[in-house]
């Protein structure tokens, strides 16, 4: 019913790609991984630093347990772009991708207490801008050294301003984007408003990047 009323209403398309994106963003990764791996004895947000995230589920949990949740709040950012894309086209993928990472930094369900949306920013960069991979996966081993640990704002902010230029740069070069749609000026748009999210949390937040990076 949903999906018909939105080909039916072409308007309500870029709506409905943000709130599919935003739903998506929501779901409890880190709480669901909590209960299963304690059988609800850990809330991850009263353990560790606080943060429903991977990094404190590697912490509190162990690696398998935090390695799942970082799959799996990337998959979340990737399906929020793909079901996004589908609905609304170009514009509709970006729109929800950013939605997926402000669900998940702000999840209505949880009294918008979340994450810090790195992982949605993955999948949301895998879907629509595979190309700057590459330099995000660089940039984040290089802001994962010893160097930057007690700099989590600092990383963040050099990470975000390197995603927003790059996407500037595809989209006014026109440079090829291996699988993901051809670069217009929504690009560089949903990573800023993306890194926007992403730079207030971990503002509000100042733990260490080691605690927070995921």
């Amino acid at each position: 019913m949903i999906g018909s009323t939105l080909r039916a209403v072409p308007s309500l398309r870029p709506v409905g790609a943000a709130l599919i994106g935003y739903l998506l963003g929501t779901v409890p990764s880190a709480d669901v991984a909590a209960r299963l791996a304690s059988g609800g004895a850990i809330d991850l947000r009263s353990s560790g630093t606080g943060n429903p995230g991977a990094a404190n589920a590697i912490k509190i949990l162990g690696p398998k347990w935090g390695y799942a949740v970082l799959a799996a709040d990337v998959s979340k950012g990737a399906a929020a772009c793909a079901l996004g894309g589908r609905v609304g086209g170009t514009r509709g993928a970006h729109l929800a991708g950013t939605a997926s990472v402000v669900g998940h930094c702000f999840p209505v369900w949880n009294g918008f207490r979340g994450g810090k949306g790195v992982g949605c920013s993955v999948g949301q960069c895998l879907m629509t801008f595979p190309a700057y991979v590459p330099v995000d996966l660089v940039l984040a081993a290089l802001t994962s050294t010893r160097r930057w640990k007690s700099r989590a704002y600092a990383a963040t902010l050099v990470a975000s301003t390197a995603w927003v230029t790059g996407a500037a740069l595809w989209w006014r070069r026109r440079w090829p984007n291996f699988w993901g749609p051809e670069p217009t000026a929504d690009l560089p748009l949903a990573a800023a408003a993306s890194s926007a999210v992403i730079l207030y949390r971990f503002a509000s937040a100042r733990l260490p990047v080691t605690e927070e990076q995921l």
